[in-house]
């Protein structure tokens, strides 16, 4: 049992004292529902976010920017000379050392505005070269118009009939050099005429068509009733 102190002692004085501080303590101290604590704490959780999401870092490039590639200006020595072989509509499609031979070369052609529709994929043009810069003078080394020729006649494979446009594919091979592909949009004579192959050919030093297979080079033919030469 606890003994009780004198009356006016001091001991009950100072035990007033404290019971008085700590339920003033109490009254002052804040309460809040449990629903507002639930905001206050989402509150102060977003601000932590956004604070740690205010850095200095750079947001990523989209997709798009990474994949979208500049495609190499043409040199106006290059355009001009496609101009003059072809005319004024001309359009440089690629050039560089696309025979693999150390010497420049361009591929240009007069393309249609507006390809037809077809299961053949490529430009559907009607003239289209090779030239070749020789000596500061740019010389065709591949011509295309009506036929397929070059300096030597008529290319192997071209149609006896005239051709009034061509389906052109082209593609480049680290090893091979250029790779070209002339398909007849219309011939009197075939309907779905296969796809002829152009390729440099390093030991007859000029542009030769491909058999069927695109393995050996075809020999050209001076007149057209002999150009379709055996396999050289």
């Amino acid at each position: 049992m606890r003994k009780q102190a004198a009356p006016g002692s001091k001991p009950i004085l100072m035990e007033k004292i404290i019971q008085t501080k700590a339920a003033n303590a109490s009254a002052f101290t804040p309460s809040f529902p449990l629903g507002t604590m639930r905001v206050l704490l989402l509150a102060a959780l977003g601000t932590t976010l956004f604070i740690a999401g205010c850095g200095t870092q750079a947001p990523a490039p989209s997709p798009q920017a990474e994949n979208k590639t500049v495609a190499p200006a043409i040199p106006p020595e290059i355009d001009d000379a496609a101009k003059a072989l072809l005319g004024s509509s001309a359009q440089v499609l690629v050039f560089g050392d696309l025979a693999k031979t150390g010497k420049q070369q361009f591929l240009a052609a007069n393309v249609v505005p507006k390809t037809p529709d077809s299961k053949v994929a490529g430009l559907v043009v009607t003239r289209a070269i090779i030239a070749e810069n020789r000596d500061g003078k740019w010389t065709e080394v591949l011509h295309c118009d009506e036929y397929l020729k070059n300096a030597k006649g008529y290319l192997g494979m071209t149609p006896v009939s005239p051709v009034t446009g061509w389906k052109l594919q082209f593609e480049q091979s680290p090893m091979l050099g250029l790779q070209l592909y002339f398909t007849p949009v219309q011939t009197a004579v075939e309907t779905h005429p296969a796809p002829i192959g152009v390729r440099w050919n390093p030991k007859a030093k000029r542009y030769q068509s491909l058999d069927r297979n695109y393995e050996h080079f075809l020999g050209e033919a001076v007149a057209l009733q002999n150009v379709r030469s055996q396999l050289r």
